[in-house]
């Protein structure tokens, strides 16, 4: 949605229309699952909106070549509004099966495929979503839980601990932070680490596993995949994070919520 996910004049159409499939494909890889066909809806303003489409296309096109994915069809239509963009993509299983978000169990370690924080900086448009990294992991290891990173770090994690029903323990000093997180940092008097927690729009692999399974996984990890333990799984719910100086502090209410206003 122009002015809620992106706007016109900071990013190329060409962009946007990447990042519309990307965000898609990124779920499918949340799953450990191969895309398959896409379908997208177009409403389109009204004023240069033939131009438009045929941008956010020609955007969109390379990526899904790249991935193997058919446009299968969708809709367009035009309005007086902003440019509104809807993709839909289609994936199936390998044949180990999905990898949810429910199976998370007490002891098993938590695992990111990537540094986190300054997406806003670009990498939010201009990432490659971890299909490739999703089905690596899942047919080298026995993965547990598995979700990517939209929201941040914080909240998507919390997904996982919610349908599983278990808690958490990240450590502070083990979570990869992206130089475009000290870089925002230096302007926003957030720390890097804050960013990491909360900023969304990563797009890694959060993962849990068996601690023998993840020690064998960092030692000799699938080509091209990188691998960071940055916690455990407990039994008692919740997440916490464990500074070096032993502090612990409650992540509860960190990461991106959806605006709602009530009648």
């Amino acid at each position: 949605m122009e002015g809620v996910d992106f706007t016109l004049d900071t990013a190329t159409p060409e962009r946007i229309g990447r990042k519309a499939l990307a965000v898609n494909l990124s779920d499918i890889a949340a799953m450990a699952g191969k895309p398959v066909a896409c379908v997208v809806a177009l409403a389109l303003p009204q004023s240069g909106g033939y131009e438009l489409g045929q941008r956010l296309t020609s955007g969109l096109l390379p990526l899904a070549e790249e991935f193997g994915v058919v446009l299968a069809g969708g809709d367009t239509n035009t309005w007086q509004g902003p440019l509104v963009l809807s993709i839909t993509v289609l994936g199936e299983p390998t044949g180990r099966g999905p990898v949810l978000r429910s199976g998370a169990r007490p002891g098993d370690w938590i695992c990111v495929t990537g540094p986190l924080g300054g997406s806003l900086l670009g990498h939010h448009l201009d990432f490659t979503p971890r299909v490739r990294e999703a089905l690596a992991l899942h047919e080298a290891t026995t993965l547990h839980s598995l979700i990517d990173i939209s929201d941040g770090l914080a909240a998507d994690l919390g997904h996982i601990l919610e349908e599983s029903r278990v808690g958490a323990v990240l450590q502070a000093e083990s979570i990869p932070i992206t130089p475009a997180a000290h870089e925002m940092s230096r302007t926003d008097h957030r720390s890097p680490l804050d960013h990491a927690l909360a900023d969304g729009e990563d797009f890694e692999l959060i993962f849990t596993l068996a601690p023998d399974e993840g020690q064998r996984l960092l030692a000799r990890p699938p080509a091209g995949v990188a691998v960071h333990h940055i916690g455990d799984v407990t039994a008692e719910e919740g997440l916490i994070l464990r500074h070096a100086d032993g502090r612990r502090v409650s992540l509860a209410s960190l990461g991106w919520k959806h605006p709602f206003t009530s009648r």
